[in-house]
Formats: structure tokens, C-alpha cells, sequence
């Protein structure tokens, strides 16, 4: 069964690595906070500097861990201090369901990619995150994709990544209607670093866009 389409798009600002970023996306408006554990990103955190931000988090904003093909013993010692597990990799729905935590499943979209197939093969995910395909880089290009690719029928809920900022997020949501919009770079001063103005700026856009489908 399709799911039923959000009155409201949910926001993820993802890539934080200092305290007072993640104060600046929760005054925001901030659903979701993404912190990267994957050690070839910019944005890398490692598990002991994830505790010290994620105790700045506060109740009702969710928590998200972005793991590429990491380690077993590396996804359960993070996932102590998070909610959410999102998969960035080349990992299998037995590896991502063994945490005792949800999980969602990025997908980078190749050309050949069958969305419809990936769905079904990752049943078990909360939903699919949708990001730009770049060889070699499994997330963070700063590129957007032919969100015309993304079919209405998907049987999970969409997450739309990619290239996103506040100039172009409006537009995203009329056109996909995701759950979701997750941001990184497009609210950035440097990598790794938030600008609360452009924070503030795209989750403003996103409220533009809700009401404008809404009314």
C-alpha cells in the first residue's frame, strides 16, 4: 500500500559537527539532525564526539547515525547516543535490521537503478533516502538528480537528498512530494560548518512550499 502524503515535510539538516550548529537547526525547526560516522567525509564525528553533541539534542528531534559499509562493533557503539540508523553503503537489509534500532537505506540513483525493486528488497527501512549518483562517493556531492525518476507509486516513504538548498527546496517538494528533505552543504558556511541564517532561510522555504500545497 502507497503511503499517505505528509501534511507537513519533514526536515533533516544533516553533516553537524559542532554544538552550536546543532542549536542552531533545532531553533531552526529542525526534525531530524544527521551526524556523519563514515571517516572519508568532511563532516566526519567520531562515536565519542556523537556523545557529546547528541547530548545537546532534545526531546522530539531525531537523532540520525550516516554509516557507509562501516563495522558492526562501530553501528552499535554509536547507536547508543541515536535514533535512527541510516545506511549509506552497500549494506544488505540483514546487516541494516541487526541493530535493534530503525534504519533507513540511502540509494545513490544510477541510471539503472530500480527503485520499485530496492523498496521491496529493503522492506524493513523506515524509509528511502534518495541522493545524487557520483562514482566513487557514496554521499554529500552538492548535485541533484531527474527527481522525474522517482515514482509516485513507491511503496516507502521518500527522504529527498541531493543538492538541495533554500533556492531550489520549494520546487523539490512540489515536484516529489517527499516525506522528507535532507540538507547538508546547502546550509553551509564551509563543510562541516552550519550558517544559521541559511538554516533558517531553508526551513522557511519548506514552510512556504507546505502552505502553498496545503491551501
Amino acid at each position: 500500500m502507497t503511503p499517505s502524503k505528509p501534511m507537513r515535510t519533514r526536515i533533516k539538516f544533516c553533516g553537524l559537527t559542532r554544538e552550536r550548529d546543532v542549536a542552531d537547526a533545532v531553533a531552526a525547526g529542525a526534525d531530524a539532525l544527521g551526524f556523519v560516522l563514515w571517516p572519508g567525509s568532511r563532516r566526519h564525528v567520531d562515536a565519542d564526539r556523537l556523545a557529546a553533541l547528541s547530548a545537546g539534542v532534545p526531546a522530539f528531534v531525531t537523532r540520525v547515525g550516516l554509516f557507509v559499509d562501516a563495522s558492526p562493533e562501530l553501528v552499535q557503539k554509536a547507536s547508543r547516543y541515536l535514533d535512527l540508523l541510516q545506511f549509506h553503503g552497500d549494506e544488505t537489509p540483514s546487516f541494516c535490521a541487526q541493530f535493534d534500532r530503525p534504519w533507513i537505506k540511502a540509494l545513490r540513483m544510477r541510471d539503472d537503478l530500480d527503485l520499485h525493486a530496492a523498496a521491496a528488497a529493503y522492506s524493513g527501512a523506515q524509509a528511502l533516502l534518495l541522493d545524487a549518483y557520483r562514482p566513487g562517493v557514496p554521499g554529500g556531492t552538492g548535485e541533484t538528480f531527474d527527481w522525474s525518476r522517482i515514482p509516485a507509486s513507491l511503496e516507502k516513504p521518500v527522504i529527498l537528498a541531493g543538492g538541495l538548498s533554500a533556492e531550489n527546496v520549494a520546487g523539490a517538494i512540489e515536484r516529489v512530494r517527499p516525506f522528507a528533505v535532507d540538507v547538508s552543504g546547502g546550509v553551509e558556511a564551509e563543510p562541516g560548518c552550519k550558517d544559521p541564517r541559511l538554516l533558517s532561510a531553508f526551513a522557511a522555504a519548506v514552510a512556504q512550499a507546505d502552505r502553498r500545497r496545503l491551501s
